[in-house]
């Protein structure tokens, strides 16, 4: 059964993760508003692509309430029933080489911290009042590397999505009351363009279920999360990693 006329705001739609739960929300009936960094791509193909696409950059932490007042002139009856805070960046040195504590500077510690978390909390706030009124559903993508040292990933981004655990937690204990639930999910090796080099002989290695996953099982995952299907799941973190984390 569609989910007509419910809102969806995303960010970081362009591509894997976030290009899957587009498509999925949008083939359910849900409208969906989306921001990135980068203007409206011409291959988004959902109807109102266009029109539902809001330019901002999350590094600048100064323009949230800009972006929160933009999404909030866009909801017809100032409702916003699901916020999925996808976006992130994972930066790399020379070669595509992983960043530790010891080649990790300010400036990046700065940008990661405010893409992958602090944006995040401050976008929740600005828009609590539309989430309450929908009983909305807050869904924060973390990731495996947040509780786990991984080859590939940097530590400002691991640390930012442990961070994001954390504000998880403190976000369903805070709006619980209000009707608005906080989850999160944590992804592992998923086939998207971004994988590193050897992302295969690690799947083998560490992976029990021996496979990759694939973006739309993630975007299921998310789905469930935004309907009365999970209506009593508040503030817990599901990993999506093949057994992974075990």
């Amino acid at each position: 059964m569609a989910d007509d006329k419910r809102i969806m705001l995303l960010t970081g739609a362009s591509r894997g993760i976030g290009h899957a739960t587009v498509k999925l929300f949008q083939e359910r009936g849900w409208r969906i508003l989306t921001v990135s960094r980068k203007p409206f791509d011409e291959s988004c193909a959902w109807p109102e692509a266009r029109r539902a696409h809001i330019t901002a950059d999350l590094a600048d932490i100064g323009n949230i309430q800009a972006l929160a007042d933009d999404v909030r002139s866009r909801l017809p009856d100032g409702k916003l029933h699901a916020l999925v805070n996808n976006a992130a960046i994972s930066p790399k040195g020379p070669g595509g080489s992983r960043l530790g504590v010891l080649n990790t500077d300010a400036a990046t510690w700065t940008a990661v911290l405010n893409v992958n978390l602090v944006s995040i909390a401050l976008l929740a706030r600005a828009l609590i009042p539309e989430l309450e009124a929908a009983k909305g559903s807050i869904v924060n993508v973390t990731s495996l590397v947040g509780s786990r040292a991984h080859p590939f990933a940097g530590v400002a981004y691991a640390a930012s999505k442990a961070g994001l655990n954390a504000l998880t937690r403190e976000l369903a204990f805070e709006l619980g009351a209000k009707g608005v639930r906080a989850n999160a999910i944590a992804p592992g090796e998923i086939r998207t363009s971004i994988l590193s080099p050897g992302t295969d002989e690690l799947v083998a290695r560490e992976v029990p279920m021996r496979r990759l996953g694939e973006p739309l099982e993630v975007a299921e995952t998310i789905h469930f999360l935004c309907t009365e299907a999970s209506s009593y799941i508040n503030g817990a973190e599901i990993h999506i990693d093949g057994g992974q984390h075990v």
